[in-house]
């Protein structure tokens, strides 16, 4: 059975006029769907329209035309149930430390009118392990327990769609590990993840399928593992005994390069070469190899060559 779609997005455009200046497209007719249940990365360099999306989807943005659908619902025919469908964790910790968790749940619980018999406080605290400082002050929990509560508090109001926006951002690298984690969990527990990232690895880790969006446009938006495969170029190191510089005739595209310890890195296309061919080039200039290591290429190239052109 086809999954159902939690956001659809048709020919959605955001232009800001400044009096003075020309007007900046902020969203230039994207066209996207998000499938119930999946984590799905919206990708970009800073400056490509993410935030944008995201706050007309919190509706502190209107956009200028297109249609945004959030779990069955018409932004502009159903605001506040697409606004009840969807839980944003922001960028910024912005919590009022003399509260506790619980009480800014509870708090926050009460903003949305849901009543004190249908709050689900405690288990939105094991969810995103907070459960053993429930009532400690928010101003006492480390980063990565700030973050936590932050997810905590968007999903309140049991959203069906949580929107992570740039999540990791100055987070260290254990804290970004146990936060993936968290969400890896709660993905599995139905909800679906939309992720704003201008991360490649975090998105590779992390996404299903991923939308490339670069100056309002979206440029791709494919499986990640779609896009890996689309990589032109193959990286591979040899480790040699020493090293003979290779003559540049007959390379065919072949690049070489030649570090310190011994290492020649080669990128190649990897539709046109085969390895032993580039082997027996290395081992005719006279050199034995010890070792070969292959660097796959990531989104990083993928989303290099896409925004490029």
């Amino acid at each position: 059975m086809d999954k159902k779609n939690a956001l659809k997005v048709e020919k959605l455009t955001k232009i800001y006029s400044k009096k003075t200046t020309n007007q900046i497209v902020a969203l230039n007719n994207l066209n996207l769907e998000v499938k119930e249940g999946e984590i799905f990365g919206l990708l970009g360099p800073n400056g490509a329209g993410k935030t944008t999306f995201l706050n007309i989807l919190a509706g502190m943005v209107i956009k200028n035309s297109g249609s945004v659908n959030v779990w069955g619902f018409d932004l502009d025919k159903n605001p506040r149930q697409v606004r009840s469908s969807i839980g944003i964790v922001p960028q910024e910790v912005n919590l009022d430390a003399f509260f506790s968790p619980r009480k800014l749940l509870e708090l926050q619980a009460g903003l949305y009118g849901i009543p004190k018999k249908d709050r689900i406080t405690d288990t939105i605290l094991r969810m995103v392990s907070l459960e053993s400082q429930a009532d400690s002050y928010a101003r006492s929990l480390s980063g990565g327990m700030k973050r936590r509560l932050l997810i905590a508090k968007a999903m309140v109001h049991r959203p069906p769609i949580l929107v992570l926006d740039e999540p990791t951002a100055g987070v260290d690298v254990e804290l970004k590990k146990n936060l993936w984690s968290n969400v890896k969990t709660l993905n599995k527990k139905g909800v679906t993840i939309i992720l704003t990232t201008h991360l490649m690895y975090e998105a590779e880790e992390m996404c299903n399928r991923i939308a490339i969006i670069n100056k309002g446009n979206l440029i791709k938006l494919d499986t990640t593992k779609n896009l890996l495969d689309t990589i032109k170029n193959k990286k591979i190191i040899f480790k040699v005994e020493r090293i003979n510089k290779i003559g540049l005739e007959n390379l065919n595209g072949i690049k070489f390069s030649y570090s310190e310890n011994n290492e020649i890195i080669t990128t190649y296309e990897r539709k046109k070469h085969k390895i032993d061919e580039i082997i027996n080039i290395i081992k005719s200039a006279g050199m034995e190899i010890y070792d070969i290591s292959t660097d796959e290429g990531n989104l990083e190239d993928v989303f290099i060559d896409l925004t490029k052109s």
